[in-house]
């Protein structure tokens, strides 16, 4: 099986900054495309950024110019660095990936984190 556990949300003012990260683990050949989605109560989920295994990126318009995707094959994480972060911004993150096993292809998720911008 595999899983992924996110890190580094929080609570912080208007205009600060966090970074998230998720790192999966279990039985792993390799992953395509990693995301960050985020949910607030009565909505639905969100694609914020995505990266696929070549680099590609893919950014919300509401977050351009102020978050960062990242990720790192030979440790199976992917980061957001979330810059000069808005009320907004506040909601549940989540990370997806694509995850590719010896006999299987299917996507997961981690158990999300939460994101606090306080104004």
């Amino acid at each position: 099986q595999v899983q992924l556990v996110e890190s580094g949300g929080g609570l912080v003012q208007a205009g600060g900054s966090l970074r998230l990260s998720c790192a999966a683990s279990g039985r792993i050949n390799s992953i395509s495309t990693m995301a960050w989605y985020r949910q607030v109560p009565g909505k639905q989920r969100e694609l914020v950024a995505s990266i696929t295994r070549g680099g590609r990126i893919n950014y919300a318009d509401s977050v351009k110019e102020r978050f960062t995707i990242s990720r790192d094959n030979a440790k199976n994480t992917v980061y957001l660095q979330m810059n000069s972060l808005k009320p907004e911004d506040t909601a549940v993150y989540y990370c997806n990936m694509g995850v590719r096993s010896t006999f299987m292809y299917d996507a997961f998720w981690g158990q999300g984190t939460q994101v606090t911008v306080s104004s």
